[in-house]
């Protein structure tokens, strides 16, 4: 009997809209299980979820019946609401436009895993910009500095 057999890994990183530091240490755990049920339900595989105050990192596997495109914006879209239901924050919460995804092989993951779980101590020596745009370099992605991110102190 043929059937379909795919291994896509997929590490997606979103900003906070204008790259505010919104993400409270004292709520991100919450939102983070709540990103992760939304995955779950959407029957893909979460690896790891971490970030930043103004940023997340999360690494799953993917099944090819589910589209990058609309899980993202789904995440964003519930995990705001979810943000603006629990009254995590008395100013308006929103995720910034676009995101980025990155592609691993099943070999890369235990990296991949321990990169996105050590975020915090990663960003005492790497800005947020200088990360992501360390990652567009290393995939090989053109891109106008521009469109990346609404960086507050552009540099």
């Amino acid at each position: 009997m043929p059937g379909t057999f795919t291994q896509i890994y997929i590490q997606v990183i979103f900003a906070v809209k204008d790259r505010e530091s919104m993400i409270s240490p004292t709520w991100e755990d919450q939102l983070y299980k709540y990103i992760s049920g939304i995955i779950r339900n959407k029957e893909q595989k979460l690896l790891a979820i971490n970030g930043m105050p103004d940023h997340i990192h999360f690494l799953m596997g993917m099944k090819p019946s589910c589209t990058l495109s609309d899980l993202v914006r789904e995440i964003k879209k519930s995990s705001n609401e979810f943000i603006k239901g629990k009254k995590f924050t008395t100013c308006k919460f929103q995720w910034q436009e676009g995101y980025g995804a990155f592609s691993y092989s099943h070999t890369e993951l235990d990296n991949v895993i321990g990169y996105i779980q050590n975020q915090k101590q990663h960003h005492t020596k790497k800005t947020f910009r200088e990360e992501y745009e360390k990652l567009m370099s290393d995939f090989r992605i053109d891109y106008k500095p521009e469109y990346l991110f609404d960086w507050i102190n552009p540099t």
